[in-house]
């Protein structure tokens, strides 16, 4: 594909689309703007959200035990959603990781940053990696606090601890869920994001994900242990929404699943001939190369609201910097112990 008719290429090689990153979703437009959401309903439910959605499926149906086996905290079923919540991982992030930057299929067509991390090493990373650290992190805590996270909500369902509301006596209320999952990530992962910003936290926690700069398939789960206690935590809203186990796990499965399209850095998979698919992923690595702008995606619309929503275009470029001249200016005056202007 010429990725030059969908966007622009600077001297570095970099490139970046033509037009900006919707900040807000039509959802929310009033008067309301039906062929502008039944565009935007089309990219929200197909592919990602549909295919976590039939995943969750799928476990449900085959990997997750009765009831009565749930009621007990054995070591069989934990081990085995364990082993396979890995294999699904090293299976869909490897797939990216192999076709977009071992092989290089695409070359640097609708890459944001037109360098591969292979070829910079940095000893920010373990082994001077980023990909064996991403994937370190990613295998050696990020899984396993997911499947525990997992475990004890199911656990808690199993036992009557949480709300389990039946589909036949609740499907509107439900299906109302099921749809509002990818709000709920978004609200929840704002929340956090923000949170995990603040100095102490960041220097602590999230720069370990910062790290990656230029971000690539395994910078997805690339977190410290805290970080990936609070984002995995998404799915325990559950235990206190009525809901139901099944929806629970879709949360979970976009929140383990759903980071890969934000840090693939690229922005259409090619398919072969003209087709492709969206990544949606330009908004996110604006966070990663600005550090303090899109903590969200634009589902929920917290970074339009609280000025912080970075479009891609230089009008946004001058409104960030002219927020970091003026956070840096009351930093200095309340060096100098006088009030800034």
């Amino acid at each position: 594909m010429d990725d030059l008719k969908h966007g622009t290429r600077d001297k570095r090689g970099n490139w970046a689309p033509r037009d900006p990153v919707a900040g807000v979703a039509p959802f929310y437009a009033l008067p309301p703007k039906p062929m502008e959401l039944l565009a935007w309903l089309k990219g929200y439910l197909f592919p990602w959200n549909l295919l976590f959605f039939i995943s969750a499926l799928v476990y449900w149906a085959w990997v997750i035990p009765p009831v009565a086996v749930m009621q007990t905290l054995a070591w069989g079923w934990v081990l085995k959603l364990l082993a396979l919540n890995a294999l699904g991982i090293a299976l869909f992030y490897g797939a990216f990781e192999l076709r977009l930057y071992m092989q290089r299929a695409q070359h640097t067509r609708f890459k944001y940053n037109a360098k591969f991390p292979a070829d910079q090493k940095s000893g920010v990373f373990w082994f001077n990696d980023q990909q064996i650290d991403g994937a370190l992190r990613t295998f050696l805590h990020g899984v396993p606090i997911w499947t525990a996270l997992e475990v004890g909500a199911l656990w808690a369902y199993a036992n009557g601890y949480a709300p389990w509301l039946a589909w036949a006596d609740h499907p509107v209320w439900l299906a109302l869920m099921v749809f509002l999952v990818p709000f709920i990530q978004e609200a929840h992962f704002y929340c956090i994001h923000r949170l995990i910003h603040v100095p102490f936290l960041y220097k602590h926690v999230h720069s370990v994900h910062h790290n990656s700069v230029n971000p690539s398939p395994w910078s997805s789960l690339a977190m410290h242990p805290v970080e990936h206690l609070l984002y995995f935590g998404v799915g325990l809203w559950h235990l206190i929404l009525p809901s139901n186990p099944f929806i629970m796990l879709f949360q979970m499965h976009r929140a383990a699943f759903g980071a890969i399209p934000g840090h693939v850095g690229f922005d259409k998979m090619e398919l072969g001939g003209d087709r492709a698919i969206d990544m949606h992923a330009y908004a996110h690595y604006l966070h990663h190369k600005y550090f303090e702008v899109n903590y969200g995606d634009g589902i929920v619309p917290f970074d339009a609201l609280f000025g912080t929503w970075h479009d891609g275009t230089k009008q946004a470029d001058e409104k960030m910097k002219a927020r970091f001249r003026d956070k840096k200016a009351r930093a200095n005056a309340r060096k100098g112990g006088m009030p800034a202007e």
